[in-house]
């Protein structure tokens, strides 16, 4: 297994105040189900506007790593802040996008009922959505380039167009970091690279943090990446090699790297 230190240092665009809390911070965090350690002496220090890559092999403790930012699980050992606040005082924060394999997209919904979830939560108004949450909604639609989609029924969408419905979701609770578990798992490469073009573009705007298993595409876009096995390395993308690769996975892995549309090679 690679071995070697978290990421102590900043990994973002400098910010305007230094008082501001990291977005996200995990000091030494230990997670195990029964006795077997999943993450173990995981250090992490994001800053606000970062774009966070998270790859790693099968059960290397990705998506445990998230579900610890969102509190929905708690580590044996460890501190984990999300903009300064525990996770269970901060989920209002946080934005998911799950894997669009766990949604299930024969639920009679359209994209505007869809989107408006992201609101649940966010105000005091028992009686229904209010007219400022149906702005917000709209507002996080056009974000996401899916406005005119509004009416359409979830289970008439492509995979790229559902992930970017999510996102929208994700944004309507006006969530300042956003987390995605492998969001382009089931779509082409054209979908793949429309996404990731869309992250892109919000970074700076929110703080992104993806999980994903296709390396050679998510470094044309991520600044660092977060390689976990058990442990957390971080690398400058330009810093991640076959080699380094190789070490993480504990298996011989090729690094191919895609061709795209707005030039990284």
């Amino acid at each position: 297994m690679y071995d070697g230190a978290g990421c102590e240092e900043s990994l973002s665009l400098s910010m305007e105040s230094t008082s501001l809390p990291p977005a996200l911070e995990l000091k030494e965090v230990f997670f195990g189900y029964g006795a077997d350690d999943v993450l173990e002496d995981v250090s992490l220090t994001l800053e606000a506007g970062s774009f966070l890559a998270v790859v790693g092999p099968n059960g290397g403790g990705k998506t445990t790593l998230l579900k610890l930012v969102l509190g929905l699980l708690r580590p044996r050992k460890g501190r984990i802040r999300v903009w300064g606040l525990p996770p269970e005082q901060a989920r209002r924060l946080v934005g998911y996008v799950p894997q669009s394999r766990t949604f299930h997209q024969g639920f009679p919904i359209t994209v505007e009922e869809t989107v408006l979830l992201g609101r649940l939560g966010t105000g005091s108004d028992l009686g229904g959505f209010s007219r400022e949450d149906r702005v917000v909604a709209r507002q996080a639609m056009e974000r996401v380039e899916v406005a005119d989609l509004a009416r359409r029924q979830l289970r008439t969408l492509s995979g790229g167009q559902l992930q970017r419905v999510l996102i929208a979701r994700a944004l309507a609770g006006n969530s300042r970091i956003l987390l995605l578990d492998e969001p382009t798992a089931n779509v082409d490469a054209r979908a793949e690279e429309d996404v990731f073009e869309l992250l892109r573009r919000l970074q700076g705007e929110t703080t992104i943090v993806v999980v994903s298993h296709d390396v050679g595409f998510i470094t044309s876009y991520a600044r660092q990446v977060a390689c976990v096995n058990r442990r957390l390395v971080c690398h400058p993308t330009a810093e991640l090699t076959g080699e380094v690769i190789q070490q993480m996975y504990d298996t011989p892995v090729r690094l191919i790297q895609h061709g795209h549309r707005h030039g990284h090679h």
